[in-house]
């Protein structure tokens, strides 16, 4: 039997990386509306829609010749590779024609209700948050008083485990507690749904915000695309 996941002596809210990559692979396709996840002899494919992301190949355990594999028989754009290897492991595995895309990433990983590090605050001065559930997946939406977008985020629950996705705080309004804010009613309200273990992939700054209300780091995250950076 695999040992739980731990970090400096935490127990995190997984048994292995293998178990949390499957609750992110199925809570994240929730989220965006994708394809329920094809599973494979190496992980799942998920069709998502998009022109610049048509669909995803999700490695739980990468290897050179699987990697290679997978990128040599795949030519058309926009599909991309999420591997938890770090980018410098990744890049000489992937076939021509491939690309790493969106920096270095982080798969992290809480028990819910999460304890945070740092209290999320009530909601500052001059903003409102508000939440709505829809077909399992809670958004959080923080706007000025005159209406303005100011930060976002969503979260799926799937079972037991619960995917935080797409938060965002508009430049203007960075550094004020809105991040956390966020994060806190997104997690409060899948704790309330029944969830008791959440999982993200974030970007380095996007991990600064995390640690600070409690996820911890399960592994790299590296991303690659079939033909151009949509971003």
């Amino acid at each position: 039997m695999s040992s739980p996941v731990t970090h400096e002596g935490e127990v995190l809210p997984f048994a292995h990386t293998a178990e949390a990559v499957h609750a992110w692979v199925h809570g994240w396709s929730a989220s965006r509306g994708a394809a329920e996840p094809a599973p494979s002899a190496w992980g799942f494919t998920i069709d998502v829609g998009l022109s610049g992301h048509v669909m995803r190949h999700v490695l739980p355990a990468a290897d050179e010749a699987t990697v290679r594999k997978i990128t040599e028989r795949t030519t058309a754009p926009g599909v991309w590779l999420k591997a938890f290897v770090p980018p410098e492991t990744l890049e000489p595995w992937l076939a021509p024609g491939w690309h790493l895309a969106g920096g270095a990433g982080y798969l992290m990983s809480a028990p819910l209700p999460v304890a945070p590090t740092r209290a999320p605050g009530s909601v500052p001065e001059g903003y409102r948050m508000d939440t709505w559930t829809r077909d399992g997946v809670t958004r959080a939406l923080v706007r000025t008083a005159d209406g303005a977008f100011a930060a976002r985020g969503q979260i799926a629950v799937t079972g037991h485990s619960a995917v935080v996705d797409q938060v965002e705080t508009d430049r203007a309004h960075q550094r004020r507690g809105l991040g956390r804010l966020v994060m806190h009613g997104l997690t409060e309200a899948a704790a309330a749904q029944g969830a008791t273990a959440g999982v993200l992939g974030a970007t380095p700054e996007g991990r600064a915000l995390y640690e600070t209300t409690g996820w911890r780091v399960l592994a790299p995250l590296t991303s690659a695309l079939r033909g151009p950076d949509p971003h």
